[in-house]
């Protein structure tokens, strides 16, 4: 067993996340990168240090789970929820059920909830809005941003659904409820049933095939008959 091999074992055995299912050498590359500057020569050593030092464990797994987001973030992929899915939705049925896989800092949720308040009353939208890093779920609570983050909002949505405050911005007390979020791991916990809408962007392409294969399949028995399962407009689904 290589010395990187034994490193992801014990970090399954502290954490429940297993990298054997990321594509190897993205993910060894990235975390020798971290491990190096952080001092450490090899990852017996350093996996040592993680395990003694919370704050370095919480580095580690931002740096593993993978934290990239805006609101509107590719404006395109939007506007084929408001244009086609959400309108084609909204014929069917009074309420609306989405999941936000992998959600982040919460803005990609967020935006579902605005945009299918558009067809929705916010009473009949639940956003159940998950990721592995229990860091990046308490700040999507919190729901404060700056103003970066907001850059590809229009400014009556801006208006609507954020309060400014000095420099960042706090979303709508409203739109929150909408929204539960969860802390969920995709390769081990159980998924939620009766979605119509699942999305889920640029986050299985860190996968093995194996591990996609699962996902796709548990993804699959949590939609419901006419749910849509929705990805970046780069990612490409091989059956």
């Amino acid at each position: 067993m290589s010395e990187y091999q034994a490193f992801i074992g014990q970090i399954y055995k502290k954490t429940g996340l297993d990298l054997s299912l990321y594509k190897e050498v993205q993910m060894k590359r990235r975390l020798t990168s971290l491990r190096d500057k952080r001092g450490y020569e090899s990852f017996q050593d350093y996996f040592k240090a993680i395990n003694a030092d919370q704050q370095l464990l919480q580095e580690f797994l931002d740096k593993v789970t993978i934290n990239v987001s805006e609101f509107y973030r590719n404006p395109t992929r939007w506007k084929v929820l408001e244009d086609t899915i959400f309108p084609s939705f909204k014929k069917q049925m009074k309420k609306i059920k989405i999941w936000s896989a992998a959600c982040s800092t919460g803005e990609e949720p967020y935006t579902l909830a605005i945009i299918a308040n558009q067809f929705w009353d916010l009473k009949d939208i639940e956003i159940i809005a998950t990721d592995i890093d229990p860091n990046v779920l308490a700040r999507a609570k919190q729901g404060i941003y700056n103003e970066r983050a907001l850059q590809e909002v229009p400014i009556a949505i801006k208006d609507k659904y954020f309060h400014q405050e000095g420099a960042t911005f706090k979303v709508n007390e409203r739109l929150k409820k909408a929204i539960s979020f969860k802390k969920h791991n995709l390769l081990a916990d159980k998924y939620p049933a009766d979605v119509n809408l699942i999305v889920c962007r640029n986050v299985l392409i860190y996968f093995t095939e194996e591990a996609k294969t699962k996902i796709y399949h548990n993804f699959n028995e949590a939609l419901d008959d006419d749910g849509i399962f929705f990805v970046g407009s780069t990612e490409q689904i091989q059956s």
